[in-house]
């Protein structure tokens, strides 16, 4: 059988392993439970998916996205994976279970496990409740368990996903095999959730340090956050990601770039497969130097020379900020990374905080909805999947859109079913410009301008953020049908007077799991509360972050993950750097003061913190360490 150098040179044309990647992967080869905790391109994959080629049987790989998934199924297969199959190597494929699949194509995908031919398999947590999943997994020849995004198991972590917890569950059929679980981004209390949860037996810990000494992170506050990211990019130069939260942002953003003359493209999870690849290729190729992106954006995603990326739109948690953040950098070279905030984005981040946590009955209610909608008996449903109207169910339950599409993401984290992407599930409309030019606009296109009044009267907030619409009801308002309406607010939008993003055609919802009672919804009160109040801790980290002025950036995250020895000022970020400024300050009126005559220490430091200055001892240490300043033998300063 090969060792782990020649596969890894063979499989991934590496001669040498990432620090800690060596170690993570001996404790996995010992049988040993392993908990590895490596940075965003710190090789993660590799950690599970070269030990299991050294081994006999199937990895499981446990991942909550099903693109990451799928790039993952895809580059495992494009390296044509020798493995050994009863004592000889054999080819082997790498597959996945995935929302969508038919039963057919989930039956064959299993019996391939069963008989060697796939030497991992990826599937979402939710799979792992299924009756017929079970019944293969027993059966199947497993050498080792992989959670991917490990956080996802802790009630404390920013991604906390109910089904994550059954992970444990599959460890009594195959009790002898190692489990590893990884992740990049994971407090200590999370670490402890994900090693209890997952019922780790004295598992390998092993950990790199958060600390990025290329990287300078820094909060840019500017009102116009579309001129600051002009100069950032076109100072730093090289290439880039900018992360937006909406995707028609993304493309609004790449049109600005383009006409300022840096090439650039956007992507987000509403483009095709083949659209995504080509762009992805684009800019991996340095044939265009910008991405400007959704966070469906960077997973397993490995180009070393971003020089930065910058956050037009503030993330809802310092873990979520950090992965992204750490996608500049990656050759050592130096990059930085910028948040760019307006005065508007804590109120915005209170009420995406408020919209995320319907009450735990509301959930509820909308769950026997949506089965009472699609006629689900109790007991049934499993692996059913539906067009997902959401504007009419809500017409018919009288919901209100945002806080259902909220309920509904508390249910699929219950695992009882799979979602569309948010803006897969409903059109949004949003209002650009100001109060001012809109009423012109309406005093001189009376047509049009009774579309916008009646919208402004349902909708009310279009003019400072895109807002969920029902074509239908503003059709009736207005007394038009549902096509005329759609045309006037294509034509709106043409005329940028609006930004209208309409509904891609019957997005899906699957039920994962029959229909149960709603009482009987395992995400229950405590749990839920439990959610709510590490949400509302993440939402307060990143509010301490935006508004930091004293501590190192660099030191602030990293000590928010728990690494607070042998960290030192990064001397680099604006806070650093407004520091520096300060102490030059401070040097100039130590100066002032001596040029008038020598004084006393306890003096001049009097002096100086009575006209507003701080850090005054540690600057004369410092003047008189460097010469500046002369200490005589009264103990009285003087300029040297």
């Amino acid at each position: 059988m090969p060792d782990k150098y020649s596969l890894l040179k063979s499989h991934w044309g590496y001669t040498s392993f990432r620090p800690l990647q060596e170690e993570i992967i001996d404790s996995v080869l010992a049988g040993n439970d392993t908990m590895a905790l490596l940075p965003t391109g710190g090789g993660k994959s590799l950690c599970y998916q070269l030990p299991t080629l050294m081994t006999e049987g199937l990895c499981l790989v446990v991942s909550p996205l099903i693109a990451l998934m799928k790039d993952q199924v895809q580059q495992l297969n494009d390296r044509r994976i020798v493995a050994t199959i009863g004592g000889q190597r054999q080819s082997v494929k790498a597959a996945c279970i995935v929302s969508g699949m038919s039963r057919s194509d989930m039956v064959a995908v299993l019996s391939n496990c069963l008989c060697g031919a796939v030497k991992f398999l990826y599937v979402s947590p939710e799979r792992l409740q299924q009756r017929m999943f079970i019944e293969y997994f027993r059966q199947m020849k497993v050498c080792l368990i992989a959670v991917d995004e490990a956080h996802c198991v802790s009630q404390w972590g920013y991604d906390f996903r109910p089904p994550y917890l059954h992970i444990a569950d599959l460890r009594q059929y195959h009790p002898e095999v190692p489990l590893i679980a990884l992740t990049a981004t994971a407090t200590p209390a999370v670490v402890e959730d994900i090693k209890r949860h997952l019922q780790m037996r004295t598992p390998n810990h092993f950990q790199s340090s958060f600390v990025r000494p290329n990287l300078i992170y820094s909060v840019a506050y500017d009102d116009n956050k579309t001129a600051r990211l002009l100069r950032i990019v076109k100072q730093t130069g090289g290439c880039g990601i900018v992360y937006t939260r909406s995707r028609r942002s993304t493309q609004q953003v790449a049109d600005l770039l383009n006409a300022e003359g840096i090439s650039a493209a956007y992507y987000h999870a509403g483009l095709d497969a083949r659209e995504r690849d080509r762009r992805q290729a684009l800019w991996m190729q340095d044939k265009c130097s910008v991405m400007v992106a959704t966070n469906a954006f960077g997973m397993g995603i490995d180009k070393p020379d971003v020089r930065f990326v910058v956050h037009l739109d503030v993330p809802d948690s310092i873990e979520a900020y950090f992965q992204e953040a750490g996608r500049a950098g990656r050759d050592g070279e130096q990059s930085i990374a910028v948040m760019i905030c307006s005065t508007a984005d804590n109120t915005r981040l209170e009420q995406n905080f408020e919209s995320e946590f319907p009450p735990l009955k509301y959930i509820r209610n909308v769950y026997r909805a949506i089965c009472n909608y699609y006629k689900l008996p109790m007991g049934s449903g499993a692996d059913s999947s539906f067009d997902f109207d959401l504007d009419t169910i809500c017409n018919t339950y009288g919901f209100a859109v945002r806080e259902f599409y909220s309920a509904c993401r508390f249910i699929e984290r219950a695992g009882l079913v799979s979602l569309p992407d948010r803006e897969e599930a409903y059109s949004t409309l949003f209002i650009p410009i100001g109060r001012e030019e809109l009423y012109d606009f309406q005093v001189n296109h009376v047509r049009l301008g009774n579309l916008l009044q009646a919208l402004m009267r349902m909708y009310p907030g279009l003019l400072t953020t895109a807002v969920p619409v029902d074509e239908r009801k503003i059709a009736s308002r207005c007394v038009l049908n549902v096509a005329d309406t759609v045309a006037q607010l294509n034509e709106l939008q043409a005329l940028h007077v609006v930004e209208y993003r309409p509904r891609p055609n019957k997005p899906q919802i699957i039920f994962v799991s029959p229909r149960v009672d709603e009482r009987d919804i395992c995400l229950g009160d405590k749990d839920y509360d439990l959610l709510k109040d590490a949400a509302r801790r993440r939402l307060e980290a990143v509010k301490a972050y935006l508004g930091n002025k004293t501590i190192c950036r660099s030191r602030q995250l990293t000590a928010y993950f728990g690494e607070t020895n042998s960290v030192i000022d990064c001397g680099k970020c604006d806070v650093c750097r407004a520091s520096a400024k300060q102490e030059i300050g401070i040097a100039d009126a130590v100066v002032a003061e001596l040029k008038q005559g020598r004084q006393s220490p306890q003096a001049l430091q009097a002096i100086l913190e009575g006209k507003g200055y701080s850090d005054v001892v540690d600057t004369m240490r410092d003047m008189l360490d460097r010469g500046v300043l002369y200490l005589d033998s009264n103990m009285l300063l003087s300029l040297s």
